[in-house]
């Protein structure tokens, strides 16, 4: 086969492993980290975009290096060429290697926070493209670069979320180029005041993505269709284009 890889940035480095083990053809292509932050009707467009842009009639599938994503690829069509997307809410499913281990980990100890390779190394053009231009995440700095009022509103924007969490723990997959990453994250963690853990991801889905085994933990896209969010176990489903 001969496939066309659309993934995101975040999840490079894993992609790129999956496309040097497949024994097809792969054009692996990466669009910009954080798209989902943007909000689902401008991921969409992206996402589609670049599926548009594939050569018709060149691939035998397009394979999506992407979760669901906060339902940025809900709506989401196949043109004239299938598309293949694992069965996943968001990437930390896809870094530990499934739904089963996602819902375990979840019903656990929801409040972790997760950091890969991807997400350290990609961080802060992750919150440029958040708030528009290149700023510092600090307090300080925000108000001296937009004023007391739209500073205090950024920065309570951009750590909101800390309040929903109490550890931080770092995914390793065995790409890791040295411990730099593994110790970025401890320091990040330290910051937050929050404990921190270090767990062993899985990098079967990916790896079976590129492989061509698309069995009960993917969705394949016929053409004249598109990904709908199915809100079950299933996450995601293949209705007709036109419904």
């Amino acid at each position: 086969m001969r496939l066309k890889l659309i993934g995101c940035q975040l999840l490079q480095r894993e992609l790129c492993d999956a496309v040097l083990r497949s024994p097809h053809l792969v054009d692996a292509e990466f669009l910009p980290a954080g798209l989902h932050d943007r909000g689902a009707k401008a991921m969409r467009a992206r996402v589609q975009g670049a599926i548009d842009a594939a050569e018709a009639g060149r691939y035998d599938a397009v394979a999506l290096g992407y979760a669901l994503c906060g339902n940025g690829l809900a709506g989401i069509a196949a043109r004239g060429t299938r598309l293949v997307l694992p069965r996943a809410h968001d990437c930390i499913t896809l870094l530990l290697g499934g739904r089963a281990r996602y819902a375990e980990r979840f019903a656990h100890n929801s409040g972790v926070f997760y950091r890969s390779v991807g997400w350290v190394e990609r961080a802060a053009e992750m919150t440029e493209q958040f708030i528009g231009q290149q700023s510092e995440s600090d307090l300080d700095s925000l108000i001296e670069r937009y004023g007391e009022e739209a500073g205090r509103y950024l920065y309570q924007e951009l750590t909101a979320y800390r309040r929903c969490y109490s550890e931080l723990a770092f995914i390793g997959t065995g790409l890791e180029p040295d411990g730099g990453f593994l110790e970025s994250a401890r320091r990040e963690a330290a910051e937050k005041g929050w404990t921190f853990s270090c767990i062993d991801g899985d990098l079967s889905l990916f790896r079976r993505l590129l492989a061509g085994d698309w069995g009960d933990d993917f969705l394949i896209v016929p053409p004249a269709h598109r990904i709908a969010a199915s809100y079950d176990e299933a996450i995601v489903s293949a209705q007709p284009a036109a419904a």
